[in-house]
């Protein structure tokens, strides 16, 4: 899992949090990496996404290593988007080898009151744009009998929880998805694995919206008053873990030694994977 010479990796969702540090993982392990963001903000979804200039940082990481890196900005959610990013990336790296389908969003909002464009936003980010991109880069590793992909779920995607109905439900989702992809791209060499992440430390979760959300209690709470309830969501008494522990497992399920591990789900969410079947 330390070296990747020769290789391309795909990361979606890759301008910062751990689709960033995916990359530049793969970069200082010696791939060339090819990376796409949104990089758009969507009424949708209450806390800022990532922007352009955020696209362009990861490529600079990545560059700093040494390696080539393809750069698009690009919504998951569409899937000639994906085909064509997936087409570039062959014509001139040659081939994807390994793909990490980690673009997401976090909607938070009950059933009660959640809107059909809330969820729509969700299913689309979480989801459908992982069907694309998967569905985008196993023609070409079929024809090379070689493929690693890894999805992310969430703890989420293994229990439920209150406001998380969107997005609990496209995390279960990847969950299925994956699952069987692996059983269709068995014969082929590819394998296809699950990361559960528990809260990461990423703007997906220090926002202020969210954390209104957590504390309504206070009029502009900070993430010392919201640590402990994070921390509840853990076993283990964290609030919150480092993107960088994920890139580790990412690595594991693309290293070369890891061919006869996939349909899996590996859960690294400070414990909490004890307090669910599975």
């Amino acid at each position: 899992m330390d070296d990747f010479q020769g290789k391309v990796a795909l990361v979606t969702g890759a301008a910062r949090g751990q689709g960033r540090a995916h990359a530049v993982a793969f970069a200082e392990r010696g791939a060339d990496v090819v990376i796409c963001d949104r990089c758009e903000d969507s009424a949708q979804v209450f806390y800022p996404l990532a922007t352009e200039a955020d696209l362009a940082e990861t490529v600079r990481l990545v560059e700093a290593t040494g390696r080539r890196c393809i750069a698009v900005k690009a919504d998951t959610g569409d899937r000639a988007a994906m085909d064509a990013l997936v087409a570039r990336a062959e014509s001139e790296f040659g081939r994807i080898d390994i793909a990490v389908a980690n673009a997401g969003v976090s909607v938070a909002s009950p059933i009660q009151s959640m809107t059909s464009a809330q969820w729509d936003e969700t299913i689309n980010s979480n989801l459908t744009g992982v069907f694309n991109t998967l569905g985008a880069v196993s023609p070409g590793m079929i024809e090379r009998g070689y493929g690693r992909i890894v999805t992310i779920s969430s703890m989420l995607g293994r229990a439920g929880n209150t406001n998380m109905v969107a997005y609990a439900a496209s995390k279960w989702g990847v969950i299925g998805l994956s699952k069987s992809a692996a059983l269709d791209l068995a014969g082929h060499g590819i394998t296809v694995n699950v990361i559960a992440p528990g809260n990461i430390s990423t703007p997906m979760i220090h926002n202020d919206a969210l954390y209104s959300l957590m504390r309504p209690d206070l009029d502009a709470p900070t993430a010392e008053d919201v640590a402990p309830v994070f921390q509840s969501l853990h076993a283990q008494p964290v609030p919150w873990l480092e993107a960088e522990e994920i890139s580790r497992a990412v690595l594991f399920f693309a290293a070369e030694a890891s061919a006869h591990i996939s349909g899996t789900v590996l859960p690294i969410d400070a414990g909490n994977a004890a307090r669910v079947t599975g």
